[in-house]
């Protein structure tokens, strides 16, 4: 390009000196992606295993089968309703079978382990276990669970940074892992219900524990994990965005802020039937849960819409530097436009470039809020290379796109009256690369 070109395109890649660094051999091999995904794999796997042992030898193979069967009902909703959030930049799915299977493995491993040692220890030191139970539900369990969803949260703000970019990102990840959770906790309660109801009936099967508890944990409340954790997601999300004098203590203040909410959010729905007699859960839940999951709703599509106004304000740049077509900025900041793009692609030329379409709409975000952080001061330690590398995934797909992200814009009514120039691309950026 010539020298006029915005300093916003893509570095030269920084060359790569020969040579290996001297390593031992056993830290150069746990640098391999192969090796620590693998681990991780297998660590998942063995904590699945365990807390399934652990829950069938509560519940009897026949309460874990039936509590099995009923807990994963809301499960594929869920997800569903979490993956639809996160439609503007959606990110791999790896990282939200990772936190699905944390909170379903080894968050729910660590709870029933260390729930049960605390109680049991209350128990010994109070000389009374009713208090200890009602204690350790309302004061323990809620600092030990939310504890170890949030991990999950962590361990992906940490080692998963590029796909966690805001508000939206901790929201998915965190509903992700309490869905995983109250999964495998509602097979352990469903499971017991269904034992209890054999022992009262003498093997009728069905009855009033099992529906009870079928119809609170799945029908009327399977949010209720979930909205916790989402505590926790909401602040790591929001602590990606502190800048300013007080950015560093914000960063760590934000999402502790969240977790120490989640854990009491938790302990009122924990305690709510003990504090608030005969009627307390059903206050809670009226009064209390649901304006939360309301707000926190809210909160969530403000978070979503906002997004999208960045992608609106950012990518206009690279319009003008040729990488999009005129048209790219107004498609690709409404959902509604995403989506009669991709529908317009298939029609005209195929579900492979229906993908493709969608595709470039995930690029094009990746890359508008990977610019927003630079310009807010974010530090971005690969920002050349990650720049670099979705500017070329979106070039790929460029043909498909160009033409169904203008007919979506004019379909749409995102561009009032097309002007000609919305029918050419500028010339290949590639050319002077």
């Amino acid at each position: 390009m010539s020298e006029s070109t915005p300093q916003f395109l893509p570095s030269p890649p920084v060359a790569r000196f020969g040579g290996r660094p001297l390593r031992r051999r056993g830290r150069e091999l746990w640098r391999r992606r192969g090796v620590r995904g693998g681990a991780l794999v297998v660590a998942l796997t063995v904590c699945g295993a365990v807390i399934l042992a652990l829950v069938r030898d509560q519940t009897g193979t026949e309460g874990f089968l039936v509590g099995l069967a009923l807990a994963v009902l809301p499960v594929p909703a869920l997800m569903a309703v979490f993956r639809w959030l996160d439609r503007v930049d959606p990110g791999p799915w790896r990282n939200l079978f990772f936190a699905f299977a944390w909170g379903s493995c080894a968050a729910a491993l660590v709870a029933i382990i260390a729930n049960s040692f605390a109680t049991e220890w209350l128990a010994t030191a109070t000389a009374d276990p009713s208090g200890a139970q009602s204690l350790g539900a309302t004061a323990i369990a809620p600092v030990i669970e939310e504890s170890a969803k949030g991990t999950a949260v962590l361990l992906l703000f940490l080692f998963r940074r590029r796909h966690f970019t805001g508000v939206v990102d901790g929201v998915v990840f965190a509903g992700f892992t309490a869905t995983g959770f109250a999964f495998t906790e509602n097979i352990l309660y469903l499971g017991n219900a269904f034992g209890e109801d054999r022992t009262l009936g003498g093997g009728a099967g069905l009855a009033s524990f099992t529906v009870a508890t079928f119809f609170v944990r799945i029908v009327l409340s399977p949010f209720a994990h979930p909205l916790f954790t989402v505590l926790t997601g909401i602040g790591f999300g929001l602590s990606t965005v502190a800048r300013g004098r007080h950015g560093r203590l914000l960063r760590v203040a934000l999402p502790l802020a969240g977790l120490f909410g989640a854990m009491g959010m938790h302990a009122l729905w924990n305690s709510s039937s003990g504090v608030f007699p005969p009627f307390g859960f059903y206050l809670v839940y009226g009064l209390f849960m649901v304006p939360v999951f309301g707000l926190v709703t809210w909160v969530t599509i403000w978070a979503r819409q906002r997004d999208l106004r960045t992608v609106s304000a950012v990518l206009p740049a690279y319009v003008a530097a040729g990488w999009f077509g005129p048209a790219a900025p107004y498609a690709l900041s409404s959902m509604r436009a995403r989506t009669a793009a991709r529908d317009f692609a298939g029609r005209t030329y195929g579900a492979t470039a229906a993908r493709a379409v969608a595709e470039h709409g995930r690029h094009a975000t990746a890359l508008a809020m990977l610019r927003h952080q630079a310009e807010q001061g974010v530090s971005v330690p690969d920002f050349a290379a990650r720049e670099r590398e979705l500017l070329h995934r979106i070039w790929e797909r460029r043909e498909p796109a160009g033409a169904a992200l203008l007919h979506a814009a004019r379909a749409t009514g995102r561009v009032p009256v097309p002007p000609p120039y919305l029918d050419h691309w500028a010339p290949n950026p590639y050319r002077e690369l």
